[in-house]
C-alpha cells in the first residue's frame, strides 16, 4: 500500500499545510475544518495567492484540543464560551477554572446518566428473571 506524502510549504519562517492535507493529519474532514473557523474556533486562516487556505501547526494543535474537548463532552458553543473567555482575558488563567467547571458539571451529568442505567439494568434482570421463572413453570405444568 502506497502512503500519500502530505504537503507543507515554507512561507517566510512557518511551515503551512493546506486544508485538505490537515484534515488527513486530524482525522477531521475539510467540511468541519472550514465549519470550525466560521465559527470562530479557529482565528483567521491565511490564503495563498488564488485563495488557497493555509494552515500552520498551531492550527494543527488547536484542533486537535478540540476534538479532546469534544471526546470529553463539550459542545461548541461551550467551547466557544472559552475561547471568548481566552481572547477577553488572552491568558489560560481565566480559561482553566471555567474548563474545570464546565467537566465538572459533565462529571455530574454521567454520573446521573449511571445511577439511570443501572436502575434500567436493574429492572431488565428483574424482567428477564420473572420470565424464566414463568417459562420454567409453564414448562412443567404441561408435562
Amino acid at each position: 500500500m502506497a502512503v500519500k506524502a502530505v504537503r507543507a510549504e515554507t512561507r517566510g519562517d512557518r511551515a503551512t499545510i493546506r486544508i485538505g492535507d490537515l484534515a488527513k493529519r486530524t482525522g477531521l474532514t475539510v467540511r468541519t475544518i472550514r465549519y470550525y473557523e466560521e465559527l470562530g474556533l479557529l482565528e483567521s486562516v491565511k490564503r495563498l495567492d488564488g485563495g488557497v487556505r493555509v494552515y500552520t501547526n498551531d492550527d494543527m494543535r488547536r484542533l486537535r484540543f478540540i476534538q479532546r474537548l469534544k471526546m470529553l463532552g463539550l459542545s461548541l458553543q461551550e467551547m466557544l464560551e472559552l475561547e471568548g473567555l481566552y481572547r477577553k482575558e488572552r491568558t489560560n488563567r481565566a480559561v482553566l477554572p471555567k474548563l474545570i467547571e464546565m467537566l465538572d458539571r459533565h462529571l455530574a451529568q454521567i454520573g446521573d446518566h449511571l445511577a439511570e442505567l443501572e436502575g434500567l439494568r436493574d429492572q431488565i434482570k428483574g424482567e428477564r428473571e420473572r420470565i424464566a421463572v414463568r417459562l420454567l413453570q409453564e414448562g412443567t405444568a404441561t408435562e
